[in-house]
């Protein structure tokens, strides 16, 4: 049997990559004990400490909705529609839905004291409408498990490809309530799901589950453990339930650095995974483009920060003089309407087309409230693709470029290759655009668009970049069906067949 591994001592060197070493730290050596786990991240040579009772926690959540798993070929569609049916109206009645309101306005509260953002932590009439709607979208939507996608006829007998739920599907997310009506949509596919927020929404989700999923699962008649959540504030956990092999996909939603992490942790165990991480969106405003066009594009693509909120502006250069004052018009509307103001990074070589007044200093509205700083700072040309986290103060970058093949370009080199828009009124230069941009979501106006429940009547699990190259055999948009795998199923018209 091989040996466990029960303590670290500093200094010890750890084998990463095949070819490269790490130590371990003093800190890490002081904290592990026996029982707990140890990940190397391959990639990087990040150690990972698991201690042992998180560990627990994450393992007994994917158990359960492994056990649950096993269970979904009894339950029928209407069963599955009924779990939805009464998950929305628990979180529609105001007396089930007043200890939810509760626990997240005590989330809210901590993070603000703590610096934290609290722009999704919020669960806002407009959000709890949106699970409502997306939790009946789920109850409408038709079931896909057991369909026939194909039948391939042979002589005296046939082959039948039956789509069939993919098991298990976990999900870390960012601190937003509303994932869970996002997540639960992988049941109507056949499937079960085990979840972690962040830290900071923890309560809210908590009291979630209490109030309104756990009796929506009973009702309903559905396994318990169908949808689990990893009731634990440590980070630690969610590398835990990545490294759980009884995982059929892996989601990770959130900030790009943690998404690569736990992605990483995930493809160690022969999880295949799915990212959504690093976003911000792009406009380029082409020779043709509309003044209107051009300020409603940017002012409505401001409304919040969220991964398809326009990030990088590029305009080419022989409209710089006229479409720049347009553009930041927009900008300075969009802050407004949040009663703050708007944020500017110019490329270097480009901030004499502005103003001398936007780089006077200004309170910009952070985390940790508000910051007097430059309202408009210079960086680098190789820092376009830079993703601005901002709380009330809309954050841009501006790009001056001499035509629409070069904004492509930078957006190729340095964006992380997620949502594009070209306002232009040349057809011509459209199709060239979305032929040569290399995104999955690409437009011709305001970039909120990109959105699973708004564009396609879905709720999204998540929205995917194109980072780390294009996706196999699926778009951007993960949604509920498309979690899936595909069962072959053999019938024959006479027994007397061989080969």
């Amino acid at each position: 049997m091989p040996d466990r591994l029960t303590s670290l001592t500093a200094g010890m060197p750890i084998l990463y990559g095949g070819d490269k070493v790490t130590h371990v730290s003093d800190e890490l050596a002081d904290a592990f004990v026996d029982g707990d786990r140890l990940i190397v991240v391959q990639d990087t040579g990040a150690l990972l400490h698991i201690p042992a009772d998180v560990w627990g926690i994450a393992s007994d959540a994917v158990g359960a909705a492994s056990t649950a798993f096993g269970a979904m070929g009894t339950v029928t569609d209407e069963q599955i529609t009924a779990f939805y049916e009464a998950f929305a109206r628990r979180l529609e009645d105001d007396t089930t839905f007043g200890p939810i309101a509760e626990a997240n306005a005590a989330d809210v509260s901590s993070a603000k004291d703590r610096g934290r953002t609290t722009t999704r932590l919020e669960l806002t009439n407009t959000m709890r409408s949106g699970m409502i709607d997306g939790l009946r979208m789920w109850a409408a939507a038709p079931s896909g498990r057991g369909a026939v996608a194909e039948t391939i006829d042979h002589e005296g007998w046939k082959v039948d490809q039956v789509t069939a739920g993919l098991g298990v599907v976990g999900f870390v997310f960012e601190g937003r309530p509303n994932v869970f009506a996002d997540a639960t949509g992988v049941l109507r596919g056949g499937n079960t799901v085990v979840f972690r927020i962040g830290s900071d929404a923890l309560g809210t989700a908590r009291a979630i589950v209490e109030h309104a999923l756990d009796p929506a699962l009973a009702e309903a008649g559905l396994p318990p453990g169908a949808a689990s959540l990893v009731a634990s504030a440590s980070r630690a956990a969610g590398w835990a339930m990545f490294s759980d092999p009884r995982l059929g996909l892996a989601v990770a939603r959130g900030s790009g650095t943690a998404v690569a992490q736990l992605g990483a942790v995930a493809r160690q165990a022969g999880i295949p995974v799915s990212l959504h991480g690093t976003g911000g969106a792009w406009i380029v405003a082409g020779g043709s483009a509309e003044a209107d066009d051009v300020a409603n594009a940017v002012y409505h693509s401001l409304d919040r920060k969220v991964c398809n909120t326009l990030n990088t502006f590029c305009v080419v250069a022989d409209r710089a003089d006229d479409l720049i004052p347009v553009f930041l018009d927009a900008l300075h509307r969009a802050g407004e309407r949040r009663g703050a103001t708007s944020k500017l990074h110019v490329a270097k070589g480009d901030e004499g087309r502005l103003p001398a007044a936007w780089f006077e200093d200004a309170t910009i509205v952070r985390a940790e409230g508000g910051v007097i700083e430059p309202r408009a700072e210079v960086i680098g040309t190789d820092q376009l693709g830079y993703e601005w986290e901002w709380e009330d103060s809309p954050e841009v970058t501006l790009k001056i470029v001499a035509d629409v093949d070069e904004a492509v370009r930078l957006f190729n080199e340095q964006s992380p290759k997620f949502a594009a828009s070209l306002i232009s009124a040349d057809e011509a230069e459209q199709r060239h655009f979305f032929n040569t941009v290399d995104a999955p979501f690409v437009g011709n106006g305001f970039t909120r668009w990109v959105d699973g429940q708004y564009a396609l009547n879905k709720p999204e699990l998540g929205l995917s970049n194109w980072q780390f190259g294009r996706l196999f055999g699926r778009g951007g948009v993960l949604s509920g069906d498309s979690a899936f795998t595909v069962r072959s199923r053999v019938t024959q018209d006479h027994s007397d067949i061989g080969r």
